[in-house]
């Protein structure tokens, strides 16, 4: 087991914070604290997170209900809501969810857990993919320092503190666009660090080795008629001498739903478009069921009506449901199925940030104010494309693939994001040893 080096602290809301969260467990000893449901929480703090969060999922599935369900989604909408980032102006007036979630700390939220980790003894840093846990970590006096990561894009005025100008909470951003987003909202400059988003150390390599092998196959396999190459070999050449390995059909696409369970169907439209394709070998399919039981079965039941071939491991024919009962094994199962991903196919959440890995993104529909920012900067990285009605797939995917816009994607996002976020948090933690 690795040495302890931080506090490692997510909420388990979907998969947004713990996701990130699981890059860095190395540097807390394999140990993720979890702020909504940790060892002493109280009953009525429990039941607090459950009703939170059944209530986020049951409006993010409501949303597709037509009027109702799209008006009771902009309301919570609304409240988390994104402001434009120009005209450059002072953003730092509190936000009604701001003072919501710090009403319920000074109430009491998270107590407990931060009393146990200062009677340790031990002034680790906090570190933390979810913004109330640095909340209450400050409130609540942590004798250490605490570090809040930004998990997505861009994030509204309720990631940051009430009185901005006053906190000592350290925030890692993911870009400079959100370095400057944190000092509209009032943070001082001195506690804003650009790292990057934490991607996984097994799907890079210190010096992305790694990476660039699962690269130079997969640009390969999204350029099967050369366009992308006969114009920018030279920049591949450039990029990385490493030679592509196991370049060979098929096409490996993975859908990946969201923590929420929202937009399985998609899912299963996919898999029925490209039904003759799969049966015959030239496509493989991973569906993400994550960790909801309730989203595997109904894979496994649509696969078995459609009378289509199931595979249980990494390189089998056919299709892959990617699930496990628990969010760390489901993670790691994830990360190795990306090895061989050519194409990944999901809303724009936190998994906008794997672009970096030299992976392309079509993207289904936004959920939410944040992933229409998330959305926008995967347009402008190049890496993201909007998905095409998904039950003709069969139909707009082969000419996709023909023209080389797939491959130019993959090297779009290995260009212009960043992929060493998980190494730049770890060497900033270390130098404060």
């Amino acid at each position: 087991m690795p040495e302890k080096k931080i506090n490692l602290v997510a909420a388990d809301m979907g998969y947004g914070h713990q996701r990130p969260a699981y890059a860095l467990r190395h540097l807390s000893g394999g140990e993720i604290l979890t702020i909504n449901d940790y060892e002493g929480i109280a009953d009525w703090e429990k039941n607090y997170w459950v009703n939170s969060l059944r209530s986020y999922e049951k409006i993010s599935r409501l949303k597709k209900v037509p009027i109702l369900g799209a008006a009771v989604f902009a309301v919570m909408d609304a409240f988390q809501k994104i402001q434009p980032l120009y005209p450059h102006r002072d953003l730092s007036k509190p936000t009604v969810q701001q003072r919501y979630f710090y009403r319920w700390v000074r109430k009491g939220l998270g107590r407990a857990l931060i009393t146990r980790l200062n009677s340790s003894g031990r002034r680790l840093p906090f570190v933390t993919t979810f913004f109330v846990a640095s909340y209450i970590a400050e409130s609540h006096g942590y004798e250490g320092d605490i570090y809040c990561i930004i998990c997505d894009t861009d994030a509204s005025r309720a990631w940051a503190p009430l009185e901005p100008e006053k906190s000592r909470i350290k925030f890692l951003v993911p870009s400079e666009k959100v370095r400057e987003r944190f000092q509209m909202y009032g943070v001082r400059a001195q506690n804003i660090i650009v790292t990057g988003f934490p991607l996984p150390p097994e799907n890079i390599g210190p010096n992305k080795e790694i990476l660039k092998v699962d690269l130079a196959r997969r640009v390969i396999e999204l350029d099967p008629e050369r366009h992308y190459r006969a114009h920018y070999q030279s920049l591949l050449d450039s990029v990385s001498s490493v030679p592509a390995k196991n370049v060979a059909p098929p096409i490996v696409i993975t859908y990946a739903v969201g923590g929420a369970g929202a937009q399985k169907e998609i899912g299963v439209a996919i898999m029925k478009s490209l039904a003759p394709e799969i049966r015959a070998g030239r496509i493989r399919l991973n569906l993400v069921a994550g960790s909801r039981i309730e989203v595997k079965n109904y894979f496994s039941s649509e696969i078995k009506a459609a009378r289509l071939p199931q595979s249980d491991h990494r390189g089998q024919a056919g299709i892959r449901i990617i699930f496990a009962p628990e969010k760390n094994d489901y993670f790691r199962i994830f990360n190795d199925c990306l090895h061989d991903t050519d194409i990944l196919w999901t809303k724009p959440s936190e998994l906008s940030f794997f672009v970096a890995l030299g992976l392309p993104i079509i993207m289904s529909a936004p959920v939410g104010s944040q992933e229409d920012f998330n959305r926008s900067w995967l347009l402008e990285v190049g890496a993201g494309l909007d998905s095409e009605a998904p039950e003709h797939v069969a139909e707009w995917l082969p000419k996709l693939l023909a023209s080389g816009r797939l491959a130019r994607a993959a090297m779009d996002g290995f260009l212009n994001a960043e992929q060493m976020g998980a190494y730049n948090i770890e060497r900033l933690l270390t130098l404060k040893d």
